[in-house]
């Protein structure tokens, strides 16, 4: 008999009660005074990795390595128009052969922490203000994410307006970047504090009066008044628009038989970008496009999804002519769409992909995904996840193939283990020049525990 069954076949044994029931569930909502609650709560991750070969900083290499992270948060909540959140976060790696990277490590930090207090009627909606420390998300996350892949998130410190409405969602946030992870400052062990130098802000909105679609139309804009190596200095702005809309073919019963999904995303970017160390003084015109479609077929055996990708983002064509036409990805959640290998950022790019998933069981869920890698622009380096230059100019424009195999099982509503494998085979890109790589390969294994 199984540990989840109650012998009837049911699934509602005593272990997977413990276990779709948070450890602190007990200590959610908890009432301490007159219209005042608190809740505890938490995760925990770790994830094993093996790699071979990345085009991570540091160079070529193989290792494998131990990554932890827990996060313990703590709300109160008064009368439900003034909240207080503050997260803590502990990330550490260990068994590491290669250099540390700003995603990887954090220890003893907090990761937020802010009051959230709603401020009244505006019209047919309501307005709120955050202020503090937080995370930032918006959209197809191509732009703007937290980064929750990583092992320490990238976070903020500033204030946010959201206005929302049956029709409309805005919010208008100043913040200046917190942690390694959101460009500032790497340090693993000492107490994050923003970037003075450096301002994100912006206007993001989204219309909801459409039926079975959302259109976002932003405005985000990055300022860096002090010159640092590696760092992008001057001013960007960055205006696009977001399309999001599903299609529902239904039976004359109204039963569900498939599901269509279509995005697409573009966007361009102006400003001047100035390097006072290399002598660069350069104006920004750039742009990017991305578009998805995606068919669900409901009642098939596994619920198999087939998905078709297009993205695109300049590059230089002409470097040294006074204008910089490579498109800055901002604060991208880079993993979730140019290859769970983490090799590009999204900069200077073409990348044509196929995926699928299929549903064996309602926890189990099987994904697999190919890209195709171009440089848009010769003339450009490409850009590995860090923005980082890598390989040489004026080679072949073919990056390499990815190749990625995803298994999740969602053992509880508090418990997930996934695993994954993905193979990179580099093109002329990356090899013409006396710098060949051997392909990259990468593997790991994650578990996922909220308490």
């Amino acid at each position: 008999m199984s540990f989840l069954s109650d012998g009837c076949g049911a699934g509602t044994g005593w272990l997977q009660n413990v276990l779709d029931k948070p450890l602190l569930s007990d200590y959610r909502n908890m009432e301490i005074a007159d219209c005042l609650t608190a809740s505890v709560g938490g995760e925990l991750r770790y994830r094993f990795m093996n790699e071979d070969n990345r085009l991570r900083p540091g160079g070529p290499g193989n290792s494998t390595y131990d990554l932890w992270r827990v996060t313990p948060w703590m709300e109160l909540n008064y009368n439900d128009s003034i909240t207080g959140y503050v997260q803590a976060i502990d990330a550490s790696i260990f068994d590491r052969d290669l250099p540390i990277t700003p995603i990887d490590e954090n220890r003893s930090d907090l990761l937020q922490y802010y009051i959230d207090a709603r401020l009244g009627e505006l019209g047919d909606g309501s307005l709120n203000v955050r202020v503090g420390r937080q995370f930032l998300k918006y959209g197809s996350q191509h732009l703007v994410s937290p980064l929750a892949w990583g092992n320490t998130f990238r976070n903020f410190e500033g204030i946010k307006l959201a206005y929302s409405s049956d029709t409309w969602d805005i919010d208008g946030f100043w913040t200046r970047p917190v942690n390694g992870a959101a460009g500032n400052i790497f340090r693993p062990t000492a107490f994050d504090t923003p970037d003075a130098s450096q301002s994100f802000s912006g206007v993001y909105s989204t219309y909801k009066g459409f039926e079975n679609a959302t259109f976002d139309i932003y405005w985000l804009f990055l300022d860096e008044n002090e010159d640092k190596p590696a760092r992008l200095d001057g001013q960007r702005h960055t205006v696009g628009g977001r399309l999001d809309r599903t299609i529902i073919r239904t039976d004359s019963c109204g039963n569900t038989l498939g599901t269509i999904a279509f995005e697409a995303e573009g966007a361009i970017q102006a400003g001047h970008h100035e390097d006072f160390q290399a002598g660069v003084n350069e104006s920004i015109w750039a742009a990017m496009f991305h578009t998805k479609l995606a068919y669900t077929a409901n009642q098939a055996p596994w619920t198999p999804t087939i998905t078709g990708l297009f993205y695109w983002a300049s590059g230089d064509s002409n470097p040294g002519d006074g204008e910089n036409n490579n498109f800055s990805t901002l604060y991208p959640l880079g993993h979730a769409y140019w290859g769970i290998i983490d090799n590009l950022n999204g900069s200077n790019l073409f990348d044509y992909s196929v995926q699928a998933s299929v549903k064996p069981t309602d926890k189990l869920t099987f994904v697999t995904a190919a890209h195709w890698f171009f440089q848009d622009e010769t003339t450009s380096p490409i850009f590995n996840v860090a923005g980082a230059p890598v390989g040489q100019s004026g080679t072949d424009a073919d990056i390499g193939t990815e190749l990625d195999l995803i298994a999740t099982y969602q053992v509880s509503k508090t418990l997930q283990v996934q695993a994954g494998y993905q193979w990179f085979w580099y093109g002329d890109a990356v090899n013409d020049g006396p710098a060949v790589r051997d392909d990259a390969k990468q593997f790991y294994l994650m578990t996922t525990l909220g308490f």
